[in-house]
């Protein structure tokens, strides 16, 4: 079971969080200064760190370039502070995500969902996937068929490194966007359907093999 420490030292909102995440089957740590946070992160493992700025003992903003160096692991700032600065530099400094005060606590629970579950794919992925003739390369974002490049735009290519990270699988479009787009889906169907087909053409100049299969009402999958 996947745990999270939450760091905030307002009381409601620590144990609304904290319950909204138990009923969602996560386990979950409060801590209620920056100082207690401190002292899980260095004591205990965890999946995700939900961090408030204004803390007592040790502010947000000092506090996460220790939890960065003690795990790595996701953190999602929540704050009061709206200023497009402050998102920034926050983001740039190791958060994965940001969210302003007063929050919707179902939004909290899908941008942890994302969070934790692109951290585990990180972490399983290799550094080269084959399938056929299809290589691809993860750091360096490159394709190739039969030693022919194809070059892949960074959703396109995130795209294939799902479906070739278990070619049985069939994956929704929601399953794709979430993982190429790191993002929460809303119905963008529209988009997937044309990386698709961008993949598909850039393929096809290179080999006759067909390498992405629809199944029609799920979503796609590696032809077989």
């Amino acid at each position: 079971m996947k745990n999270i420490l939450i760091i905030e030292d307002d009381t409601d909102i620590n144990n609304l969080i904290a319950e909204a995440l138990t009923k969602a089957g996560y386990d979950c740590q409060q801590a209620f200064s920056g100082t207690e946070g401190l002292l899980y992160i260095e004591k205990y493992q965890f999946s995700l760190v939900i961090l408030d700025l204004m803390l007592p003992g040790k502010n947000g903003e000092s506090l996460l370039p220790l939890i960065k160096q003690n795990q790595n692991i996701p953190v999602i700032i929540i704050s009061a502070k709206d200023s497009l600065d402050s998102k920034v530099t926050l983001l740039t400094s190791g958060a994965e995500d940001y969210i302003t005060k007063p929050f919707e606590v179902q939004e909290l629970i899908a941008r942890v969902g994302v969070q934790i579950r692109r951290f585990s794919e990180e972490e399983q992925k290799t550094d080269i996937l084959a399938y056929k003739e299809l290589i691809l390369h993860a750091e360096s974002y490159s394709a190739s068929v039969n030693s022919h490049e194809i070059a892949l735009t960074k959703q396109e290519f995130k795209i294939m490194e799902l479906l070739l990270s278990n070619p049985q699988r069939i994956y929704s479009k929601q399953d794709i966007y979430t993982y190429a787009w790191d993002d929460i889906y809303i119905g963008e169907d529209k988009t997937i359907n044309v990386h698709i087909s961008n993949i598909r053409k850039k393929l096809k100049t290179v080999t006759d093999i067909e390498y992405i299969e629809t199944v029609w009402g799920i979503g796609f999958r590696l032809a077989r």
